[in-house]
């Protein structure tokens, strides 16, 4: 099939009309485009939450994040804890003060060898098990 371009040249439009040969021009866009103009009215009907800002969002000064550590991280840091002050050997145990240390919370990821004697103010049901069974004991 010919084109028709040249029948239509010297004419501004090509027989298209005022904007309908540029893209989606004569329909408004794509996808959400005019929304907030010429089809305002359809889409407060539709959604009338779609526009604005809803909810709340708690300030970052005010958000703070629990400080964690492994039950299998306990051994190995442990002479970093002895130089800090926040533990002390007893006998063949160690007793240790997360609190103190600036740890919110003991999870229960890792296995253990040493015997700890541990005050925290949260742990987890594993960490618990995994202590005591090596045969330390828990303080919250």
């Amino acid at each position: 099939m010919p084109s028709r371009t040249k029948k239509f040249r010297g004419l501004r439009s090509h027989g298209r009309g005022k904007k309908a040969g540029r893209g989606a021009g004569i329909i408004g866009g794509h996808g959400n485009a005019g929304l907030g103009k010429h089809e305002k009215l359809r889409m407060i009907k539709m959604d009338r939450n779609y526009f604005g800002r809803h909810g709340f969002k708690r300030p970052q000064c005010v958000v703070r994040a629990n400080s964690t550590i492994n039950v299998g991280e306990l051994c190995e840091f442990m002479d970093k804890y002895v130089s800090l002050g926040v533990a002390k050997k007893n006998n063949d145990a160690y007793d240790i003060n997360l609190t103190e240390a600036g740890i919110d919370k003991l999870l229960g990821t890792g296995s253990i060898d040493c015997k700890v004697n541990v005050t925290v103010s949260q742990i987890s049901a594993a960490a618990r098990e995994k202590i005591e069974a090596a045969g330390g004991s828990v303080t919250e």
